[in-house]
């Protein structure tokens, strides 16, 4: 993310979490600067994933995530390579990708969803 961004316009800070106090901290700070989170694959995010969702919505934080619970348990967006997919092709890079958007979460951030990105979601929630 980080070797591509620029090229996109786009300027990417990585926040580097050891615990929950933390994930507050770093969040509220990072709240302060117009953007949007993207929420990367680790144990600490797993654990901690209703505080992240959570503090997400309360900072009106657009969020992408890794996972599909995330956005089932109330957060903005997940997209991921499908794993089903992957499998069955071995050793090559993934070709399928499954998304997740949750509208009540994009309605809680003042967003309206696209129509062409809800009709690529796999999974749309209300």
């Amino acid at each position: 993310m980080q070797a591509v961004a620029p090229s996109m316009g786009i300027e990417v800070s990585a926040i580097n979490v050891d615990d929950a106090a933390e994930i507050e901290q770093r969040l509220a700070a990072f709240a302060r600067i117009p953007g949007g989170l993207i929420v990367t694959a680790s144990a600490l995010s797993v654990v901690h994933l209703g505080l992240i969702v959570e503090l997400a919505a309360r900072y009106k934080l657009p969020a992408i995530y890794f996972e599909r619970y995330f956005a089932t348990g109330g957060g903005l967006i997940s997209f991921r390579a499908d794993f089903a997919d992957q499998y069955q092709q071995a050793l090559q890079a993934p070709t399928k990708y499954q998304m997740a958007v949750n509208l009540k979460a994009a309605k809680a951030l003042g967003l309206t969803v696209p129509p062409s990105m809800l009709a690529r979601a796999d999974e749309v929630i209300e």
